[in-house]
């Protein structure tokens, strides 16, 4: 009976022990030998403490000044689709630049996407952010009172704590299916004549229509400008570079936050 009893604890173990070094072996190779966000950037500026920063700009024709958006990236890191967004930007006007704020690091993997935002400190993140804010502002055809934040997911909610952070700076925040902020106590930075676009999907699993509608009512009780926009039938992540562009909801979505930022960002 122990024997029994000993194979089948050998054999769990075996089985945890593969589950453990198996994603463990995922995540070195991938980042060992998988893409770097430096492949998809042109610029770089220093942050406080030395470090040199990464970021992907895209500027529209004319010397300016031109209105500006910072675009924060997915989890998975500052990829081509971030690149192709900003391009789409520029061409509408705006002078964008895409932050890396994971350092360089990049993935098409679950695992280590969820491992690259679980090990990598907010504090970290939001340092780098608000040092490519202040860059970007600094560029000599930018109208920094004409900035906007704009993320994805990841990117959504960080996008959205830029905006609460640095709300002298910026005019307009732009959220995608991020995490959302429910206390009105906690978006008061937003009263001073900001406006917020949201974006979400009916059916996503990670960011809740319950919660959604919680942070519209929450921002409507401070008489914020605002539109939230929850679009039926689409999940998380829903916009991408090969669908932003082509009828639909991505579409629709996209449309609408070309209008949202002419009308309160453009036209300020």
């Amino acid at each position: 009976m122990w024997k029994i009893i000993k194979r089948i604890l050998i054999t769990l173990g075996i089985i945890i022990l593969l589950l453990v070094l198996v994603p463990a072996g995922f995540i070195m190779f991938d980042a060992a030998f998988g893409d770097r966000a430096t492949n998809y950037t042109n610029v770089t500026f220093e942050h406080a403490d030395g470090t040199t920063l990464h970021g992907y700009l895209a500027e529209p024709e004319g010397d300016g000044p031109h209105p500006s958006v910072l675009l924060i990236h997915e989890w998975w890191g500052l990829n081509e689709g971030m690149v192709v967004l900003a391009d789409a930007l520029a061409e509408e006007g705006y002078v964008v630049l895409a932050a890396d704020a994971y350092r360089g690091r990049l993935t098409s993997r679950i695992s280590r996407a969820l491992f690259m935002r679980l090990t990598t400190p907010d504090e970290l993140v939001r340092g780098d952010l608000d040092t490519a804010l202040v860059w970007l502002q600094d560029r000599p055809n930018v109208d920094p009172s004409r900035t906007a934040s704009m993320g994805f997911c990841f990117g959504g909610g960080e996008s959205l704590q830029l905006g609460l952070r640095q709300s002298e700076r910026l005019a307009v925040t732009v959220m995608y299916y991020g995490a959302v902020v429910t206390d009105p106590a906690l978006l008061t930075p937003f009263t001073e004549g900001k406006a917020v676009l949201g974006i979400f999907g009916g059916e996503d699993q990670q960011i809740f229509v319950d919660d959604v509608l919680e942070f519209e009512a929450a921002l409507n009780s401070l008489e914020i400008s605002n539109e939230v926009t929850i679009y039926e039938g689409m999940g998380h992540g829903f916009l991408n570079e090969d669908n932003f562009d082509v009828p639909g909801s991505p579409g629709d979505a996209w449309n609408q936050t070309v209008m949202f930022l002419e009308e309160n960002l453009k036209n300020r």
